[in-house]
């Protein structure tokens, strides 16, 4: 099933598809590890027009105090042991950070994982440069030693650093389910047809928040958003660097524009691209990224209707749309097999098409899956849905959705309290996306039985008096939709909106030469784009 609020970056999601088709071709059909993270969303209305609510009244985030608090001094005080990573050029070390910024001990302190490539010229050294994947739950050092995007003008002038934030990864991670157990909540119907099938969905999530409290009790009060931020600044201060300087994308955007927020002195040269709204509620963040999905569902189905292979027939998107939900629905009755143990149910062949709404450049492996599940198999679907939940060929899962979980359902309230709630919504998740709808739903239901109360509120971030910010938007972005990133640029009292006028999730390093060297001048040079700036 698709937890609800996942945002991981295109560069992440796009390695995951292609990874997905080396399998499909190889004749295998589990999943790869990948970075980042952010997960499926929901599909509905176009982004563009906007989700007609109005943004938080309440009272923007207030910055902390910019003196350290002789509580935390040693933290900010501490010297990093860097060594050798194992991967080339890259170094790596364990910093210290209060597992309660309230009351900090010694003895509950947690090691956070942090990596780095040093800048090795030409030109002067402008300091470092702090990336987030997104997710919440991805791995920044993963991405970092992977996939980040930036190209060799920002590499050679900034150390390239990456922490993977608390309950990461490699920083005191989440734990929560065997990796049996992972298989069948993965597989949970997500749109239940009786009060029997509700009552399974209702256990399945009861289940996995029982077995996150079980293995991770200790730090699921402090996973917040808020509290990873304050983590950045302590780095900020270790690494040496007088500000920040970030780019951040997906769910990463709302970690940092937290971070200039708490630390506006202290907020340099931030990116913020396939930007989150933190003005949104839960529910009007699952609605919002319904119809971001629906937008894309409809993109992918426009282009697949004119091609000889179009599984979903050749009329229009309208048709093809229903034709996966008839898809959907001969899955539900009768799971298709895989050539593994695992047969393709409708959650996951769900998920599988949602993966791949990421990044165009899965459409064509999209056609072929959804061609092979018509058929009779599943493996295109299964591959695709392994690599959105991070489940590796063995069959073990990354920590990506335990986190992420962790995270969001402390950082918001729950969309819904119960059963009774998602029945209400139905009917508006269903015009957000006649396909998407009802899955979307019922996934958003999974922090009604999360064991710790939600610590974080709905707010605007002004940060005033931070240095420009960029905020980049992707107008057919499926996950953040392009709304987010107007609203978080109109919060933001020194942000510059920089639009990508096109398909897919986050824009930096994607191909379009506008938003990458709109992007690398302000990273250099500190000169943010004009303003109203548009590309293609």
């Amino acid at each position: 099933m698709p937890p609800s609020r996942l945002f991981r970056s295109t560069a992440a999601a796009a390695a995951a598809a292609t990874a997905a088709l080396a399998l499909l071709l190889s004749g295998c059909s589990s999943g790869t590890t990948e970075p980042g993270g952010s997960g499926p969303a929901s599909p509905g209305r176009s982004t563009e027009a906007g989700s007609g609510r109005p943004a938080s009244d309440g009272a923007p985030l207030a910055p902390l105090p910019t003196a350290v608090p002789a509580a935390l001094r040693p933290y900010y005080d501490q010297k990093l042991s860097w060594h050798d990573c194992g991967v080339a050029g890259f170094q790596c070390a364990t910093m210290k950070a209060p597992l309660d910024y309230a009351h900090p001990s010694a003895a509950t302190d947690l090691k956070l994982a942090v990596a780095r490539k040093k800048a090795t010229g030409p030109g002067q050294r402008l300091g470092s440069l702090l990336v987030n994947p997104g997710g919440p739950g991805g791995s920044a050092i993963d991405y970092l030693q992977q996939y980040a995007p930036q190209p060799a003008a920002v590499r050679a002038r900034y150390d390239m650093v990456a922490m993977d934030p608390r309950g990461v990864a490699r920083s005191a991670p989440v734990e929560c389910l065997t990796d049996r157990q992972m298989d069948r909540f993965t597989q949970t119907d997500t749109t239940p047809d009786d009060s029997a099938e509700v009552g399974k969905l209702a256990t399945a999530y009861r289940d996995f928040a029982k077995g996150c409290e079980e293995h991770s009790g200790k730090i699921l009060p402090h996973v917040s958003t808020i509290e990873a931020a304050r983590d950045m600044d302590i780095l900020r201060a270790v690494l040496g660097d007088r500000k920040l300087t970030y780019v951040g994308a997906s769910y990463g955007t709302f970690l940092g524009a937290t971070y200039a927020g708490l630390f506006p002195s202290r907020s340099g040269r931030l990116v913020l691209d396939g930007a989150m709204d933190p003005s949104l509620d839960s529910r009007t963040i699952n609605l919002d990224q319904t119809a971001g999905f629906n937008t894309a569902f409809t993109a992918f189905a426009a282009d697949c209707v004119k091609k000889p292979d179009c599984p979903l027939g050749h009329k229009n998107p309208q048709d093809a749309g229903r034709q996966l939900s008839a898809l959907f629905a001969k899955l539900d009755a009768h799971p298709v097999e895989t050539g593994q143990d695992r047969k393709l149910t409708e959650s996951l062949a769900t998920t599988g098409v949602i993966a791949a709404m990421y990044d165009q450049g899965a459409w064509p492996l999209l056609r072929q899956s959804l061609a092979q599940a018509e058929n009779g198999n599943g493996r295109g679907l299964l591959a695709l849905s392994d690599s959105y939940y991070e489940r590796d060929p063995s069959g073990h899962y990354a920590n990506q959705m335990y986190a992420n979980a962790a995270v969001n359902c402390l950082d918001l309230p729950p969309s819904f309290t119960g059963p009774d709630q998602v029945r209400a919504a139905l009917p508006a998740f269903r015009k957000a996306s006649p396909v998407f709808g009802a899955n979307f739903a019922w996934s958003a239901l999974n922090c009604a039985y999360w064991p710790v109360k939600a610590t974080g509120t709905v707010h605007r971030i002004e940060a005033k008096g931070a240095d420009p910010i960029v905020v980049v938007g992707t107008t057919r972005d499926p996950a953040t939709p392009y709304t987010w990133a107007k609203g978080l640029a109109a919060q933001l009292s020194s942000a510059t909106l920089l639009t990508y006028v096109g398909d897919g999730h986050t824009a930096y390093g994607r191909g379009s030469d506008c938003i990458d060297t709109a992007i690398n001048t302000f990273l250099l040079e500190g000169t943010p784009p004009a303003k109203n700036t548009r590309c293609t």
